[in-house]
């Protein structure tokens, strides 16, 4: 039985920040043990930032330990599915199920942010496209292979690729099957910063932590705002703007960032993230 330590997917804190471990070595493959890790520790994460939590995590970054950050899916599962009974029904209630794990993730009022170090495939890729940025290491290539067990992606990874990228380019890179580099995902609009291999996980946890750092009641809001836009229009996102950024003029973050603005001028605000 595992452990805090030892489960395959396990939140460690680091001060305002939840950083969620992916570790199940060698290749950190998914099977029903992180499946359920994953959906474990997005049900605690909904709890660790809530707000008006004494202790509430204000970012999440989502990292893995070892090598790769997942070579993929533990295939056997697909196998036993498609071989048992009623394997229509067992997939759909599947894709249910692990789809809400990806909007669990983008519904977190606090930004989000993963951390891919090396290879990432099928249902870690999905799970950082979930996320709010995508940090990469130079070294890092992606892919969403499921044509090889002739699947599409199901944990929502063509339809965020499609936002990031748009329709072509998430058709290209499921319709292939490739592998693509950190660089080529950067031009596309799908990886947010490539940042060297050396040093690459000290300086990702710094740069989540600078966000995390920040105004975290306006962040919820900017999340809300780029969400409706993307979804629903740039005028539904105007329609309900005065409800989202109205409140902010009741925060501490915003009351205390403009007195240290007119007192000492920008940039010196420090927030509580509320």
């Amino acid at each position: 039985m595992s452990t805090p330590d030892t489960a395959p997917v396990r939140i460690e804190r680091d001060g305002d920040l939840a950083v969620v471990v992916l570790d199940r070595p060698p290749l950190n493959l998914f099977d029903e043990s992180v499946f359920a890790g994953f959906e474990d520790a997005v049900a605690q994460l909904v709890g660790l930032t809530a707000p008006g939590r004494p202790d509430r995590a204000r970012g999440v970054l989502v990292e893995a330990r070892g090598k790769v950050v997942s070579a993929g899916v533990q295939v056997q599962a697909f196998g036993e599915i498609a071989e048992g009974p009623d394997p229509v029904g067992r997939g759909t209630a599947l894709w249910a199920r692990l789809i809400r794990v990806a909007q669990t993730i983008e519904e977190l009022p606090v930004p989000t942010v993963f951390a891919a170090h090396g290879l990432t495939l099928t249902a870690a890729f999905e799970i950082a496209l979930a996320c709010d940025l995508l940090l990469a290491a130079e070294g890092a290539s992606f892919g969403l292979v499921e044509i090889v067990v002739g699947l599409t992606p199901s944990m929502g990874g063509p339809q965020r690729l499609a936002e990031r990228a748009g329709p072509a380019r998430a058709k290209e890179l499921v319709f292939t099957g490739e592998r693509y580099p950190a660089s080529v995902l950067r031009e596309w609009g799908v990886v947010n910063r490539v940042l060297p291999d050396d040093g690459f996980a000290a300086a990702a946890r710094e740069f989540t932590q600078r966000i995390t750092a920040g105004p975290t009641v306006a962040h919820a809001a900017t999340k809300t705002l780029v969400t409706t836009a993307v979804r629903d229009g740039v005028r539904a996102a105007d329609a309900v703007l005065p409800a989202v950024s109205g409140p902010l003029f009741g925060t501490d973050d915003l009351r205390g960032a403009v007195a240290s603005f007119l007192a000492d001028g920008p940039g010196r605000a420090t927030y509580q993230g509320r």
